[in-house]
Formats: C-alpha cells, sequence, structure tokens
C-alpha cells in the first residue's frame, strides 16, 4: 500500500483543500449526524480523501489511514453522489466565481466523434 505522504512527495503536491479553500467549500457539504452511538465525524478529512482518490486514481482499499476508514470514507462519497451534493457544490463553486459551465460537460455536441466510433460505415 503506498503512503499517502510518499505519494505527495513523488508528485510533488499535497492532496487537500487549505483552510481558506475549507472556508468555502465547508459549509456547501451536509452536516453529518452519528449513527447509533457514535459520534459524527469531521467532513474535511472524508472529502480530501474523496479528492485523494480522484487525484491518484488508487482503488478505494489504498486509501492512506489519515484519511479515515476507506470503506467510511467510499460510503460518504456515495451517499452523496446519490444525494447530489457534488453536483450542488459545483453549481455553487461555478456561481461564486462567476462561471458559465454551459461548456463543462464535454460530449458529442462540443466534440465530434469519429465516424467509426458511431457505427457509420
Amino acid at each position: 500500500m503506498i503512503q499517502g505522504w510518499l505519494l505527495e512527495a513523488a508528485l510533488g503536491e499535497r492532496i487537500g483543500v487549505t483552510d481558506e479553500e475549507w472556508e468555502v467549500i465547508g459549509p456547501l457539504l451536509p452536516p453529518e449526524r452519528g449513527r447509533g452511538c457514535r459520534p459524527a465525524q469531521d467532513n474535511r478529512p472524508y472529502f480530501e480523501g474523496m479528492m485523494w482518490i480522484a487525484r491518484t486514481g488508487a482503488q478505494w482499499r489504498h486509501l492512506p489511514d489519515e484519511y479515515g476508514k476507506w470503506n467510511s470514507v467510499f460510503r460518504r462519497y456515495r451517499r452523496w453522489v446519490t444525494t447530489g451534493v457534488f453536483d450542488a457544490m459545483l453549481e455553487t463553486l461555478a456561481e461564486l466565481a462567476g462561471r458559465d459551465t454551459a461548456a463543462d460537460m464535454i460530449d458529442s455536441t462540443v466534440v465530434r466523434a469519429h465516424h467509426c466510433a458511431v457505427g457509420i460505415k
């Protein structure tokens, strides 16, 4: 298993968010409630763990322990995906930056596919 600090040293960058970035992103994430008798965990290490997975392309099981248990991070990720948290976050961040998100999705209306890719003979 690759340690988080080792991969960060190899990539030459820290994978995570700064305190200033977290002040903007943190409130956009839903507050978590504890399950059963366990207290709720902070969203920041979970979010940074999700960023680590997205940046490295590693499997969830290889998530460094500094972000929490891989299955806990994965479950929160799936919960946020199914409830549309990331879609709402991206829309809000785009509005705050004053960006038009119309061209952010690259599909066949933006980039034409080769005729072999669409079945034309």
